[in-house]
């Protein structure tokens, strides 16, 4: 989906394909006719943008037989979809029974990440549309906080300017810009976007950035404009940002409230559980261990990164995050000059919900990810946006 700015600027609203698990190439053929072709009809449009999440198979299936990646592009192309994002956080797996820990590697230490990463870069300047010049793509905050030293840090540090190095040579190549963006995450080596700013700078290039994700800022209990506001005047760039919305509960010490918290706690993947106090924020690394005796204190709320469908916030006695969201889109792209020019809608976690809120099948599922893009599109067009056919 696309938007004009008052400024003339085009700004592109796609949603994430992590939520359709597929590692090959074969996989991501189908979901494109089984998801993602089903949720632009429901939107009534001729054209959805979806930001891609290719695995490393099918990463490596591209990027080395040009006439896989034309059989992609006349996929795209026949099915009323376009890609100018990919998701290349997750390297492989994310569609496993039990991801939690495994998804921070390899992680920017780790050769194998450049590699994945540069190939996603080509892949992706050769899924473009023909009017489109640039791209941007998702990483990792650099590794998960543990077993992280200084050795460690400086092969990243390497390793990211290397990529800057192949990005600019693939625009001199292709003609097309790739941009890449650290997603600060709670747990990671970079958790918040404060985090952010002394790596970024240090790598001093305007291609490496930073992926804003509102889920990801509001479990960290960021404000959106304190935020925004370091970066810009640390000439960080927002590279891309996902919408997405975290579980909050306003009241944690009640029993009621840990009792619909515990239904959220499931095997899958990691929810991250932070609250604010007057020493600083206090964490666990999953829900459970939150809810397990007095982990975390429980006189202020709770806010755990479960990405909630944003159309849909949990019943009470829960909620979701979904007001942060809104106060970041505003800085974003609701100034006189859009922050970023690349929207994400990505909740993964459908799967994961409680059972009773789970979508029953393909339909259902697609009903609501275009719920999910409505409330987004709804969003921008208050913000003066005005959507392209």
């Amino acid at each position: 989906m696309r938007f004009r700015h008052p400024d003339g600027t085009t700004v592109h609203l796609a949603y994430c394909t992590n939520v359709h698990p597929a590692e090959t190439l074969d996989g991501v053929l189908a979901q494109l006719r089984d998801h993602c072709e089903p949720v632009r009809r429901r939107l009534g449009r001729d054209r959805l943008g979806i930001g891609l999440w290719l695995a490393k198979d099918a990463a490596q299936a591209l990027v080395t037989d040009p006439s896989a990646l034309r059989r992609l592009r006349t996929e795209l192309d026949r099915r009323g979809l376009e890609v100018v994002t990919l998701n290349g956080f997750p390297y492989e797996g994310f569609g496993a029974e039990e991801v939690k820990y495994r998804v921070y590697k390899p992680d920017w230490a780790d050769p194998e990440r450049l590699d994945h990463t540069i190939a996603l870069a080509r892949v992706l300047a050769g899924l473009l549309p023909d009017d489109v010049t640039d791209g941007t793509i998702s990483t990792l905050p650099l590794a998960w906080r543990t077993a992280y030293d200084d050795a460690r840090a400086d092969t990243a540090r390497m390793a990211l300017r290397t990529l800057a190095e192949r990005l600019d040579a693939l625009e001199e190549l292709t003609g097309r810009s790739i941009r890449v963006g650290l997603e600060p995450e709670p747990g990671c080596v970079v958790e918040t976007t404060h985090d952010a700013i002394a790596p970024l700078t240090a790598i001093g290039h305007d291609r490496i950035g930073l992926c804003l994700d509102t889920c990801h800022l509001a479990t960290s209990f960021e404000d959106p404009h304190t935020a925004l506001d370091a970066l810009t005047a640390a000439r960080v760039p927002v590279v891309k940002s996902q919408l997405s919305a975290a579980l909050h509960a306003e009241h944690p010490h009640l029993p009621e409230v840990r009792e619909a918290l515990a239904a959220f706690a499931e095997p899958r993947f990691l929810h991250q559980t932070r609250t604010a106090t007057a020493a600083g924020l206090r964490a666990t690394d999953d829900l459970d261990e939150a809810l397990a005796g007095h982990a975390l204190p429980d006189a202020a709320p709770w806010r755990a990164h479960f990405h909630v469908p944003l159309h849909a916030a949990p019943a009470a006695p829960l909620t979701s995050t979904l007001p942060v969201l809104s106060s970041a889109l505003t800085r974003l792209v609701g100034g006189p000059a859009p922050l970023t020019r690349h929207l994400e809608v990505e909740t993964y976690t459908w799967q994961a919900l409680p059972p009773e809120l789970r979508p029953k099948g393909r339909s259902q599922l697609a009903d609501g990810i275009a719920a999910e893009l409505t409330l987004a599109r709804d969003l921008l067009t208050d913000l003066g946006l005005k959507e392209l056919p």
